[in-house]
C-alpha cells in the first residue's frame, strides 16, 4: 500500500505511475480489524472534542462546589486545551518511533486516569492538575488517529473514514454543551457536574482493552530515536506562543504576553535551524522539514489554520451571544447549535466520498462560498431579539460549508505523506486545527469583547427614553424616573461594557433597590443586553467573512485534484 499521491495534471501515464500502479498491486491486504480499530479510536476522538468544551457549561456548579477562584475556572477550561496543543507535535513522532498503537494505548489509559481524577477532585487544584494531565493524554493519543489510519487503509477507503472522523470531532464539539447540559440537570446520584468526566472512566478502559485486540500496531519502518532537543525547542516555543493567546485576554494583555508571542517567534527559528541541521546529520528530526515541499501539505496547514481560528472565533462569540446577550440556557444552546451540526454532517460525508474526487478542491472553496452565504444570512436576521428558530437557517446553512471545507482538510494534507513520516505529520495538522482553535478565541478580545463597551453606550442612548416613558405608565413618578433611567444608562455601559460586574456599581444597585421600577427596568435590562451583544456579534461576523474570504483564496492553492486510488483494496 501506497500514499495517496497528488495528481499531476497530465493525461498520458508516466512511469512513476506505472511503478506505482505496480507497488500497489503487490501490496498486502489491508488488515482485516481496520474497521473495528476505526470504531474505537473514533470514540476516543469523541472523548476529546467533547471535553473540550463541554466543562464550559458545569463551570457555576464547579464554582459553586469547589469555591473556584475565577483564574482557576480559567485554567480549569483552557488549561486542558493548552496542554492538549503543546503535546500534540511530540506526541505524533512518538508514535512513529515507538508504535502508534503502543502510543495510542497509553493516551486513553492516561486520559481514563485523568478523568477519575477530574471527577473525584476534592479542591479547585487538584481539578486544574487533573485536566492538564487529560490533555496531555489527549496530545499522545488524537494524533495516533490520523496515522493509524493513513498507514492501515488503502486509497479508496480513506474517503469514507476521514468523512466519518470528521463527523464524529464536529459533531463532539457541537453537542457537547447540549450534552453537559443534560449531564449537570440531571444531577445523577447527586454527583452535580462530575458525571461529565466520569462518564469517560469506562469509555476509556473498554476501549484500552479493545485497541490491543484490534487496532494493528505500525511505527516507521527505520529504527529512530527522538529528536529531544527539537521537542523542547518545538514545545517551549509552542508554549510562548498559546499560553499568551490562551490566558493574554483575562489577563488584560499585559506586556509579557505581547513580548512572549513576539519571542515565540524567534523560537520557531531556532527549531527549523536546529531540524534542518539534524535532518542532514542523521536524519530523524521531530519533525521532517521535507513534508512542506509538498504542495498538497503545506497548503492545507494553512488552510486549515483559517478555517478553525473561524470555527473558534465564531462558535465561542455565537455561544456568549446566546448565553449573555439573549438568556439561553445551557441546554438550549446546544439543542440551537444542533442546526449547524446537522448542516456539517450533511456535507462531510458527501464531500469526502464523492465530491472531492470528482471536483477536488473546488469542494472545499465551494464550502467557503457556502458559509460565507450563511454569515449573510446571519446579519439579516441577527437582533437583539432574535430566538433559536431565527437563527437556525443561518447556522445550518454554515454548517454545510464547513463540513465541505473542513473535512476534506486532512485528506489533502495527508496525501504525500510518507508513511514512516506519518505520526510527524498528523502531528502537525492536530497542532495546526488546536493553534486555530487558540487564535480564534483570541480574536474574540478584538472582534467581541472590544466593541461591546460602544455598543453598550449605543443601546443604552437608544432604550432610555424608552424606559423613563414605561416607568411613567408604571407610575412611579417623574423624577423618580428620570434617576432610575440615569442610574439605568450609566449601569448598562459599566456592566456590558466590561466595567463592572453586576450589582457591584451604585449605578446599578440604585436600578435595583426601587421594587415598583424593577419589571419594567429587568425587562430593559434584558433588552440591552440582547442590542448590545448583538451590535457585537455583527463585528464578529464581518471578522469572520473575511476570514472565510482568506479560506476560499488558500483552497485555490491546493492541488486542483487528489489521484483516484490505484489497485484494488
Amino acid at each position: 500500500m501506497t500514499s495517496t499521491n497528488v495528481n499531476p495534471d497530465l493525461e498520458s501515464p508516466s512511469a512513476t505511475a506505472t511503478a506505482q500502479a505496480t507497488q500497489v498491486a503487490d501490496a498486502p491486504a489491508p488488515d482485516k480489524r481496520r474497521w473495528a480499530a476505526f470504531v474505537i479510536m473514533t470514540v476516543a476522538v469523541f472523548m476529546d472534542m467533547l471535553d473540550g468544551s463541554i466543562v464550559n457549561v458545569a463551570l457555576p456548579s464547579i464554582q459553586r462546589d469547589l469555591g473556584a477562584s475565577f483564574g482557576q475556572l480559567q485554567w480549569i477550561t483552557a488549561g486542558y486545551v493548552f496542554a492538549f496543543a503543546v503535546t500534540l507535535i511530540t506526541g505524533g513522532r512518538l508514535g512513529d518511533i515507538y508504535g502508534r498503537r503502543k502510543m495510542f494505548q497509553l493516551g486513553v489509559l492516561g486520559f481514563a486516569v485523568s478523568s477519575l481524577l477530574c471527577g473525584i477532585a476534592m479542591d479547585p487544584g487538584m481539578l486544574v492538575g487533573a485536566r492538564l494531565l487529560q490533555g496531555l493524554s489527549a496530545g499522545l493519543m488524537v494524533p495516533q488517529v490520523l496515522s493509524i489510519i493513513h498507514v492501515t487503509f488503502p486509497d479508496n477507503e480513506k474517503g469514507k473514514v476521514f468523512a466519518v472522523h470528521g463527523m464524529v470531532g464536529g459533531v463532539a464539539a457541537t453537542v457537547a454543551p447540549l450534552i453537559g447540559g443534560v449531564l449537570v440537570a440531571a444531577n445523577i446520584f447527586g454527583w452535580d457536574w462530575r458525571p461529565i468526566f466520569l462518564i469517560n472512566v469506562p469509555i476509556g478502559i473498554v476501549g484500552y482493552f479493545m485497541g490491543w485486540k484490534f487496532i494493528p500496531e505500525s511505527k516507521a519502518p527505520h529504527a529512530l530515536r527522538l529528536d529531544i532537543v527539537g521537542a523542547v525547542l518545538a514545545t517551549v516555543s509552542l508554549v510562548m506562543l498559546l499560553f499568551p493567546l490562551t490566558f493574554g485576554r483575562e489577563l488584560h494583555w499585559p506586556v509579557w504576553t505581547i513580548a512572549s508571542m513576539v519571542l515565540s517567534v524567534g523560537g520557531f527559528a531556532v527549531f527549523i535551524a536546529y531540524e534542518r541541521a539534524k535532518q542532514r546529520r542523521d536524519g530523524a528530526p521531530l519533525v521532517p522539514l521535507n513534508l512542506f515541499k509538498a504542495r498538497s501539505f503545506s497548503s492545507a496547514l494553512g488552510l486549515m489554520l483559517v478555517t478553525f481560528s473561524f470555527t473558534g472565533m465564531f462558535m465561542l462569540a455565537l455561544y456568549l451571544f446566546m448565553q449573555e446577550g439573549l438568556g439561553f440556557s445551557p441546554l438550549r444552546n446546544g439543542v440551537t447549535l444542533l442546526a449547524f451540526c446537522i448542516g456539517a454532517f450533511l456535507t462531510a460525508s458527501a464531500s469526502v466520498i464523492a465530491l472531492v474526487p470528482k471536483f477536488g478542491r473546488a469542494v472545499l472553496q465551494g464550502g467557503a462560498v457556502v458559509i460565507a452565504l450563511g454569515i449573510g444570512l446571519f446579519l439579516l436576521v441577527n437582533s437583539g431579539e432574535v430566538g433559536s428558530w431565527g437563527m437556525v437557517p443561518a447556522l445550518f446553512v454554515i454548517g454545510l460549508g464547513f463540513g465541505a471545507l473542513a473535512t476534506p482538510i486532512s485528506m489533502f494534507a495527508l496525501a504525500d505523506v510518507p508513511h514512516k513520516d506519518a505520526g510527524a505529520a498528523s502531528g502537525l495538522v492536530s497542532t495546526q486545527q488546536q493553534l486555530g482553535f487558540t487564535l480564534g478565541i483570541a480574536v474574540v478580545s478584538l472582534a467581541f469583547f472590544a466593541p461591546l463597551s460602544s455598543s453598550a453606550a449605543n443601546s443604552a442612548e437608544e432604550l432610555t427614553p424608552q424606559l423613563r416613558q414605561e416607568l411613567v405608565v408604571a407610575g412611579v413618578a417623574a423624577e423618580r424616573a428620570d434617576q432610575i433611567a440615569g442610574s439605568f444608562k450609566a449601569c448598562t455601559v459599566e456592566r456590558l461594557g466590561g466595567a463592572a460586574e453586576p450589582g457591584t456599581s451604585e449605578s446599578c444597585v440604585a436600578v435595583a433597590q426601587d421594587a415598583q421600577a424593577k419589571p419594567v427596568v429587568e425587562k430593559f435590562a434584558a433588552k440591552a443586553a440582547g442590542n448590545t451583544h448583538s451590535g457585537a456579534f455583527d463585528i464578529t461576523l464581518w471578522v469572520g467573512l473575511g476570514m472565510v474570504v482568506l479560506a476560499f483564496l488558500l483552497a485555490g492553492a491546493l492541488p486542483r485534484r487528489l489521484a483516484a486510488p490505484q489497485g484494488a483494496a
